[in-house]
């Protein structure tokens, strides 16, 4: 879910969100779903070599972030695609559809 606020979900887009999840869970597409903080209280972590150090800051300054995420079944391609214009419009947002590596 992409979103250029933190916490902006309103009533209706979140009895949306919950509707949608329920559908999800009825179809056992369902994993998980959670909403992300703001971008702001983010920190990049580089321990690479032993490097020990700390951004205190998200990796992009950028005004739309991901928000939150959906972790979903899908059969297929075609199916995940549908589930995510479905997901799109339940929370009112754009949403990124991507398959986890190697699946």
């Amino acid at each position: 879910m992409i979103d250029d606020l933190s916490n902006s979900g309103t009533p209706a887009e979140m009895s949306a969100i919950d509707a949608f999840n329920d559908g999800l869970r009825a179809n056992n597409q369902f994993i998980f779903a959670w909403g992300l903080e703001d971008p702001a209280t983010a920190t990049v972590i580089d321990n690479r070599n032993g490097a020990n150090t700390e951004t205190g800051k998200p990796l992009f300054d950028a005004k739309e972030n991901i928000s939150g995420f959906w972790l979903i079944e899908a059969a297929n391609q075609e199916s995940a695609k549908k589930l995510a214009y479905e997901a799109s419009k339940a929370c009112n947002r754009k949403v990124e559809l991507r398959k986890l590596h190697g699946n």
